[in-house]
């Protein structure tokens, strides 16, 4: 069973549920339609209920019927909804008239659904900028506790199995924060570590990156990186990582051994956090393709609720992966 097959695996065990936001977008109604049939999860798609059934005779859907339609103009918890916003966010100076026109607003709709315990997460962006997406989910639902900042973290299957767990790599932070505050990283780390675990179901090895190992270097870079690893040990005295550790010390046991003598991490890493958002996302892509791995995410960490989004080109197999990811952190989160 490959990594997609076992998180479908485990989201059909658990079914959560999960509302669409862009419930009228053709990959995403393809997509829900696919989610019920597998049974990946329960499916809530917001929109026009007779606009959302007339596009699924059009592609010849059977399943949308067993999904819930909610209408975000009009709906049997509307007020419910704004009242629960408006209490939110008064202090914010947000007036009652304001939140029952955003509760219209299917991104901050959605949101408010898992503020109520309505649904269990969110997959949107397929035709909303990542800023729309995140800017309810900020306001509403907020970060986990003890975490300030939100990151991407990005799940790298390669084809040397050498690497990592059984080829298996998780990169953070390619996708969110430029340039985190050594604190901002460790907080990373911890974060990375509970998407390993909850997702991938291993135990994380996280090396914190740099272009020095072990006093190697001297320079400002390098002791964010060091300070950073001391916090996220503090944080979660259960994590094993290490750092300032270099890529190359941090994947092939041989050069570890040499650069980090006594390093449990060195030459066994499966997890890296990389000190910035530039040597982040340059790293996934680099490996992506010259590697030709392939790159799941990226995932959202760090809210207090799996709040994912989508790229506005993506396919609907995309779409339907990444429930199948958010169902598996909402479980992760229950327990």
């Amino acid at each position: 069973m490959n990594l997609i097959e076992k998180l479908r695996q485990n989201a059909r065990e658990n079914c959560k549920k999960i509302v669409l936001p862009e419930g009228d977008e053709e990959r995403t109604i393809l997509a829900a339609d696919q989610i019920i049939r597998e049974k990946l999860a329960h499916i809530t798609l917001l929109g026009d209920p007779k606009e959302i059934m007339l596009k699924a005779e059009k592609y010849g859907l059977k399943n949308l019927g067993k999904a819930d339609l909610v209408n975000p103009k009009e709906h049997a918890k509307k007020e419910e909804y704004a009242k629960l916003l408006f209490s939110l966010r008064k202090e914010k100076g947000m007036t009652m008239e304001e939140a029952k026109k955003l509760v219209e607003d299917p991104l901050y709709l959605g949101v408010l659904m898992i503020k109520a315990g309505d649904v269990d997460g969110e997959v949107a962006g397929a035709k909303n900028a990542t800023v729309d997406v995140l800017r309810p989910a900020f306001q509403i639902v907020k970060t986990m506790p003890g975490i300030s900042v939100v990151s991407g973290s990005f799940i790298m299957i390669l084809k040397d199995k050498e690497f990592g767990e059984d080829g298996i790599v998780v990169f953070a932070d390619c996708a969110v924060h430029p340039d985190p505050t050594e604190n901002e990283l460790a907080e990373i780390a911890v974060a990375t570590a509970a998407t390993t675990r909850t997702i991938l179901g291993f135990e994380p090895r996280i090396a914190m990156t740099s272009f020095s190992t072990k006093g190697s270097a001297n320079h400002p870079m390098v002791d964010k990186v060091i300070n950073a690893t001391r916090i996220a040990k503090e944080m979660d005295p259960s994590l094993n990582i290490d750092g300032e550790i270099q890529i190359d010390a941090a994947l092939i046991e041989a050069i570890g051994s040499k650069k980090a003598p006594g390093s449990e991490i060195a030459g066994k890493a499966n997890v890296l956090i990389f000190p910035d958002l530039n040597t982040g996302n340059i790293a996934y892509k680099l490996v992506q393709r010259l590697a030709h791995a392939e790159a799941i995410g990226p995932i959202l960490q760090g809210m207090a609720a799996p709040i994912n989004d989508l790229s506005r080109g993506c396919s609907v197999s995309d779409i339907v992966n990444l429930v199948a990811i958010t169902s598996n952190q909402a479980s992760g989160l229950k327990k």
